[in-house]
């Protein structure tokens, strides 16, 4: 196998927060300025790690301070060559983003990109593919490593049967925290008591950690330690759509397609707990949209012949009860009870007035979207394979350590070649 570590790094200026609803506000992003970055920790924990044969670092920042971040990014790679990082930011993902929209121009909005999670993902597929990367490894760089066999651990069973005959093509670990525990923190707040989803998840790893074999099939991905066999990610995408939560969805975008996830209770990471997460009143409006787009997601899903029908009974303890019309009511009385509680009052207010029937309409517009995306994704990856045009354009500026090769000076020139005419050839056989 040959398989390669992608991590997303988000970056920003300052600590302004986004807007309600604004695409491209994420869980937490990194100061430019911050003395010891989380990425830097992260590189420094994958060191250890035995047979990384390349490192992808995917610098996700808006348009004011992407060349800042793009420099800082390049500075803390520069101090880990062995792992030989190639950094993807802006110049090369556009690459990457034309030959996409060359083959999906009839598809709405950014389906590979360096905005929005699951398009974030979808470009870290992109850039494996034009490698030949036949596995990708999926890493949060809020996380550490803590095995020197992460990546033996990472591959292990992948492309393998199960004695039910079921290939095991996508497998998720599942991180730790500074306790050393998988399990969520329940909380007993009056506000939280329809939104929590700590105990179902806890049923679900309880029951994954206590299985009689090592690897088992799950309602559950941690995007954050996640591995994918290219028969897997050259088939399906992540969806571009969706807020946030890509990883879950991606188990319904999977089981829909007929393939399943499966836990790796012996593989893990540590996270680490941000220090300056993103407000809360943003993130809740972002699973506003997520939860409410799910739901009708799911209903266009299994109203597809062509597509494997997802039953609730499949998915219990988590996430069934949030893939319901039920999940209306937990908007508003989450809403509710927070805009009595406080604080961040008229934001709460914004949402109970405003924002959910907003996000319900979005829902219902955008909930055949990813299927059509879906339809012309193996064409587009199949396209992107081992793309010699593409690597070319893509290694001459993300590598960011090391001597040129011939092959880099060869890029370079190509460089050149390929800004003349405007777009990139595509070529690429069949997997």
């Amino acid at each position: 196998m040959n398989p390669v570590v992608v991590i997303p790094s988000y970056w920003a200026q300052g600590e302004k927060p986004g807007a309600l609803g604004e695409r491209g506000v994420y869980d937490y992003t990194t100061r430019i300025d911050r003395p010891l970055p989380e990425l830097e920790t992260c590189l420094s924990s994958l060191e250890q790690v035995r047979g990384v044969l390349r490192v992808i670092v995917l610098v996700v920042a808006p348009p004011s301070c992407e060349e800042s971040a793009r420099a800082r990014v390049n500075s803390i790679c520069r101090a880990h060559a062995d792992l030989n990082p190639l950094v993807i930011g802006a110049q090369e993902a556009s690459h990457v983003e034309h030959a996409v929209a060359r083959m999906a121009h009839h598809i709405a909005g950014e389906t590979v990109s360096l905005r929005g999670y699951g398009a974030i993902r979808n470009m870290g597929l992109a850039v494996a593919a034009v490698l030949g990367h036949d596995v990708v490894v999926f890493l949060d760089d809020d996380e550490v490593v803590l095995d020197s066999d992460f990546l033996i651990k990472a591959v292990w069973g992948l492309g393998s049967l199960t004695r039910q005959n079921l290939q095991i093509l996508a497998k998720s670990g599942f991180f730790v925290d500074e306790n050393d525990s998988p399990y969520a923190e329940p909380t007993k707040e009056w506000s939280e008591k329809y939104w929590s989803k700590a105990t179902e998840f806890n049923k679900v790893m309880e029951r994954a950690q206590s299985a009689s074999t090592r690897i088992t099939r799950s309602n559950h991905l941690c995007g954050g330690c996640c591995s994918l066999h290219a028969a897997a990610f050259t088939r399906v995408p992540f969806d571009p759509y969706i807020t946030r939560g890509e990883d879950l969805d991606y188990v319904l975008n999977l089981r829909a397609h007929g393939l399943d996830v499966w836990f790796d209770r012996e593989w893990f990471v540590r996270a680490q707990t941000p220090e300056e997460p993103a407000p809360v009143p943003s993130t809740f409006m972002q699973d506003v949209y997520r939860w409410l787009y799910e739901y009708r997601k799911l209903d266009a899903m299994n109203a597809r012949r062509d597509l494997r029908t997802i039953t609730p009974e499949s998915l219990m303890p988590y996430p069934a009860p949030w893939l319901c019309s039920d999940v209306r009511k937990r908007v508003f009385q989450t809403a509710l009870r927070r805009l009595i509680a406080g604080p961040d009052r008229l934001a709460y207010l914004s949402i109970l007035t405003k924002g959910r029937y907003e996000a319900d309409k979005f829902a219902k517009l955008a909930s055949s979207r990813y299927l059509s995306f879906a339809m012309v994704w193996p064409s587009i990856a199949s396209a992107l394979w081992e793309d010699r045009f593409l690597q070319n354009a893509i290694l001459t500026t993300g590598e960011v350590s090391g001597p040129l090769s011939a092959e880099m000076r060869a890029a370079r020139q190509l460089r050149d070649e390929l800004a003349d005419t405007g777009s990139l050839p595509v070529v690429g056989e069949d997997l």
